[in-house]
């Protein structure tokens, strides 16, 4: 888990600055919502429960994205939010659409939404990632959702899948409007990209000799892509690549505007990531959290050692025990992998055999439900 294959395949991005508009130009917002795909093109079915629509909103950094609008068609007065976002690389049409529209099926206003740089948002150069600006993505999209009459603005929660566990959690950190977070088969997307898998290249040597080689792909193709899901796959492929490749590039998953089902992202994209830590401060999230990995997942750490250091801090950098615990949650699905958290998983390669089901989606609705 700790080739430079496998590294490039999961993380990326550089910074990208907007240009201003002068006031006789059309508005990005209108521009963008005009240019969005209306047809239907998601990798699941649109649930005949709720309503569905395109909509965009803008960052604090100027950026547009597009997003799918998710409500349930018997909805009356007010309902909570919630804002979905991930995997890392993907797209709204993927796995965070998904968990939208069971949201929504269950009684939540849900929108999921492509970052910064990625899919239909905005953003150049295309595939490019920041903490920072991913952080305000979730943060905005809270703001979205605040603004929508039919939301009230005093219960949002947010989720965050694979790579975008990692940022839920940074944005729940930062954000006290939001009441509840859920983070699925999570990625720290700093700790791999500063550590290794496994931590495996957690030492001086390892990241001076990834900083040299990111320092001068710089120079010489700043605009080089690496990754996305390795294709052909490898006979001799970890499981877990393997099961990258069964959910991204086959009819499972793939979609042709996903990073991880194409040709992945910005080389130079994990400078910014590799010197930049999540988890510091998420031992002071009050509001509630859930924690959800599959039992035989190959990123299982990542989200059993976000919990720990949630509720118990981190002793050896001065951060003491969570004020709050008690609403804090670890939840493993029994059998699950990675992927099986994407989608529910299938007893069959290419999404065939019978649903395993393995997402509880009514225990996070429930979960919601409780805590805002």
């Amino acid at each position: 888990m700790k080739t430079t294959t496998i590294a490039a395949m999961l993380v990326a991005g550089v910074l990208a600055a907007c240009t201003p508009k002068s006031d006789n130009q059309p508005n990005e917002n209108d521009m963008i919502t005009s240019e969005l795909t209306q047809e239907w093109d998601k990798v699941f079915s649109l649930s005949d429960k709720v309503n569905h629509r395109k909509v965009t909103f803008t960052t604090r950094y100027g950026f547009t994205l597009a997003a799918d609008l998710y409500e349930p068609k018997e909805a009356q007065g007010t309902l909570p939010g919630i804002a979905v976002s991930g995997p890392f690389g993907a797209t709204k049409e993927q796995s965070s659409g998904l968990y939208a529209m069971q949201m929504a099926e269950r009684g939540y206003v849900a929108v999921a939404f492509d970052p910064s740089f990625t899919g239909e948002s905005s953003g150049e150069p295309r595939r490019t990632a920041s903490p920072d600006i991913n952080t305000e993505d979730f943060m905005a999209a809270v703001d979205y959702l605040a603004s929508l009459p039919q939301v009230d603005a005093d219960r949002i929660g947010i989720i965050g899948i694979c790579g975008w566990g990692g940022i839920a959690l940074n944005a729940a950190a930062a954000d006290t409007r939001i009441k509840a977070t859920v983070v699925s088969t999570m990625y720290d997307m700093t700790r791999v990209s500063g550590n290794g898998y496994f931590d495996s290249d957690n030492n001086e040597d390892a990241r001076h000799a990834a900083r040299e080689a990111l320092s001068a792909q710089r120079l010489t193709d700043p605009s080089a892509m690496a990754g996305g899901v390795v294709d052909p796959l490898p006979d001799d492929a970890p499981q877990f690549v393997k099961d990258y490749y069964d959910y991204y590039k086959t009819s499972r998953g793939y979609h042709s505007r996903s990073g991880n089902s194409n040709d992945g992202w910005r080389s130079i994209g994990t400078q910014a990531y590799s010197n930049a830590r999540f988890l510091y401060y998420t031992n002071e999230i009050r509001s509630a959290v859930l924690v959800m990995h599959g039992e035989k997942a190959h990123s299982r750490y990542f989200g059993e050692d976000a919990f720990k250091y949630m509720v118990e801090g981190r002793p050896e950098a001065g951060t003491a025990p969570n004020p709050c615990p008690e609403n804090k949650h670890l939840l493993i699905i029994p059998g699950a992998s990675h992927c099986d958290l994407y989608d529910g998983g299938y007893t069959e390669l290419e999404g065939k055999g019978e649903p395993k089901n393995l997402i509880p989606w009514d225990t996070l609705a429930d979960f919601f439900a409780a805590n805002m």
